[in-house]
């Protein structure tokens, strides 16, 4: 790339900020985390979050320093965040807490419950004084049946039927009726916390909670986030797995709080990787073959998708995508409620984001609806309170995460390394990341909220990586150097979430991406275009393209590009970064475009190699590098679909 034309692309990133028609449209980036449980999430108190309620959450997200709820330390983020959901579980919220505090009102209960609740309070509070034994030994008071790979049982109710819905009043910790009374006290002081925050135009605070359904070992959590504000929120009660066992119950109850708030609403999937092949699968939970209507209910209430956490990376994974040498990334290899996925489980197609858009398209084929048109967005799933996207500065996924001899639960060679999925959530193999990345016209519920329903989003695995993509039949080398580049976008093509629509003629669609560099991230590597299209058989297929790159590599007669190299040194965690580029930028067309097959294409950027959180403990401790991680990783963004269908003519 000449000195002219980064000048060139400098402009542009001015242009992209600044123009006058961008105004028009979403030129704001905004960077958030949709997903952060605070001490009012069972698990997360559980597992020595003591401390970090939604007041510390969001303070932390605004850049003030907190002290951290286990270790106590002063802790800050690096840079703030623009906008945090405090999406703690619906089930049973905020309601431990106020339990082992011993100021809980159960005049309600009789003489003999409230005695043998006072026992097992006194004995759980004597069992979890170490927290890094809470979480098992809360996980082993409701065991979960497990299902097999290849099982086709309805997992949900294969869980009802085995009698582990449980809940605190079979525990005998408190009555049904009490833990509704304490939830919607703890549920109002955080609705309370949410507005407190919320500063239009600076930071937003988005009304949010977690759907929590992990029946038989399989994760099929939803975070649901909102545009309205906290007083309206404290009228309703956030919708559990305990109320709706099932996707389509929980957008049915999202459907009728909307009607009676005038609130909208986004259900986020979250953790594909750890779902057993169900949350993707090309028929319902319960069996049943999807039809126009699911489809069209699912696409609705579910636009985006977290497709990178904190338990690792569901973009794609090396079993399904054999030939993309930049598959295995992130990967976590342990189910929840000790369940765990390394020892016997095979990969599924319903796991991965990149599978489930290739579904997507097959079933739309069949449907005449894509149940699948998601967009992509990060975010930490950290129960800490601490929402910590960095690897220098990570700190875990619970609270006792923050303290490296906390992070490892078993040696290499360990005899039942894989006996208890619970042991093994080891801080050492979590992924420090993600972060959500949305292209809004403004920093306020309303706009977050309406630019994750048109999927005007990306996801990244920590770093800042910008990124704007666009589609259309004839983008050229002269509007990537625009310093109206995004007037110019939107009014020859459609962003990043968008349909392509067919033209007459004998025509391949053009991409115009630009990306740069976080302003305290390393260099760029690569950007690739991921293409999925359907064959002649209905059939998906996929293909990664290299399109731009730096430095004065040359791809070769097979599309592969020589790796950019490695400037990190391992001992220190430092990196160069004398490699790749600031900002990279192209116009691509698809080379084997086929005007009648359906498609979808996204973009993901690689940065070059930095160090990994884990590595860095390591020195610190002075031991080899962990067997969890490797040293140094290749984080990464990935933006939302563009889908064409010739259909769409």
């Amino acid at each position: 790339m000449n000195t002219q034309f980064r000048k060139s692309i400098a402009i542009v990133m001015f242009g992209w900020m600044a123009s006058e028609a961008a105004a028009q449209h979403a030129n704001k980036l905004l960077w958030g985390d949709t997903h952060l449980h605070s001490s009012y999430s069972v698990d997360a108190y559980m597992a020595g979050n003591r401390s970090a309620d939604p007041d510390v959450a969001y303070r932390y997200a605004k850049g003030e320093p907190v002290i951290h709820p286990y270790n106590r330390t002063r802790v800050q983020i690096q840079q703030p965040l623009d906008f945090l959901s405090v999406a703690d579980h619906a089930e049973y919220l905020g309601v431990v807490p106020l339990i082992f505090s011993g100021n809980v009102d159960t005049s309600e209960m009789s003489l003999l419950a409230r005695l043998k609740s006072w026992i097992i309070v006194k004995f759980l509070a004597y069992k979890i004084k170490d927290p890094t034994v809470g979480t098992k030994y809360y996980t082993s008071l409701l065991p979960v049946p497990e299902i097999k790979s290849g099982d086709t049982r309805d997992p949900v109710q294969a869980a009802v039927d085995a009698g582990t819905d449980g809940g605190l009043e079979k525990l005998g910790l408190v009555s049904n009726e009490t833990a509704v009374r304490l939830m919607a006290s703890q549920w109002q002081k955080s609705m309370q916390a949410a507005d407190r925050h919320y500063q239009p135009g600076r930071f937003t605070t988005l009304v949010g909670w977690e759907w929590s359904q992990t029946a038989s070992g399989a994760n099929l959590h939803r975070v649901i986030v909102s545009d309205t504000d906290g007083r309206t929120a404290s009228t309703f009660d956030p919708v559990g797995s305990d109320d709706a066992p099932y996707p389509e119950q929980l957008w049915d109850k999202l459907e009728e709080i909307a009607s009676s708030t005038g609130a909208n609403f986004v259900s986020i999937p979250h953790n594909a990787n750890l779902s057993k092949g169900y949350m993707f699968a090309k028929r319902k939970l319960n069996g049943d073959a999807f039809d126009a209507e699911y489809a069209r209910k699912r696409a609705k209430w579910e636009p985006i998708v977290e497709v990178t956490q904190i338990k690792g990376d569901s973009e794609t994974h090396p079993d399904l995508s054999p030939a993309d040498e930049f598959a295995d990334f992130e990967r976590f290899n342990f189910y929840l409620q000790a369940v765990p996925q390394a020892k016997d489980y095979q990969i599924q197609k319903g796991d991965t984001a990149r599978s489930a858009l290739q579904s997507g398209i097959e079933l739309e084929l069949v449907l005449g609806v894509n149940p699948f048109k998601f967009g992509m967005i990060g975010s930490t799933d950290s129960h800490s309170g601490i929402a910590s996207a960095e690897e220098p500065n990570f700190w875990g996924k619970v609270s006792t995460d923050s303290i490296p001899e906390n992070k490892r639960k078993y040696k290499p060679g360990d005899k039942d390394i894989y006996a208890n999925g619970i042991d093994s959530f080891n801080g050492w193999s979590m992924s420090a990341g993600g972060l959500a990345a949305v292209w809004a016209r403004d920093n306020t519920r309303e706009e977050i909220i309406a630019a994750m329903k048109r999927r005007e989003t990306y996801a990244t695995t920590g770093p800042r990586i910008a990124v704007r993509l666009f589609a259309g039949w004839d983008f050229n080398e002269v509007d990537l150097i625009s310093t109206d580049f995004t007037g110019i976008g939107y009014a020859k093509g459609v962003p990043m979430g968008g349909e392509l629509t067919a033209v007459e003629g004998d025509r391949s669609p053009s991409f115009m991406v630009i990306a740069f560099k976080g302003a305290l991230d390393h260099n760029l590597d690569r950007i690739q275009m991921v293409k999925s299209w359907v064959n002649q058989d209905g059939k998906a297929q996929e293909k990664v393209f290299n399109i731009a790159w730096s430095q004065d590599r040359q791809i070769d007669d097979k599309g592969n590009l020589l790796p950019v190299g490695n400037t990190v040194n391992i001992r220190t965690g430092k990196t160069a970064n004398t490699i790749g580029a600031a900002r990279l930028a192209t116009v691509w067309r698809d080379p084997e475009f086929d005007p009648n097959a359906e498609a979808v294409y996204y973009v993901r950027v690689l940065q070059i190699p930095t160090i990994r959180h884990s590595q860095l403990d390591a020195v610190a401790l002075g031991v080899e590098t962990p067997y969890e991680g490797p040293a140094v990783i290749q984080e990464r963004a990935y933006t939302s679909p563009i889908w064409y269908s010739p259909r769409m003519l």
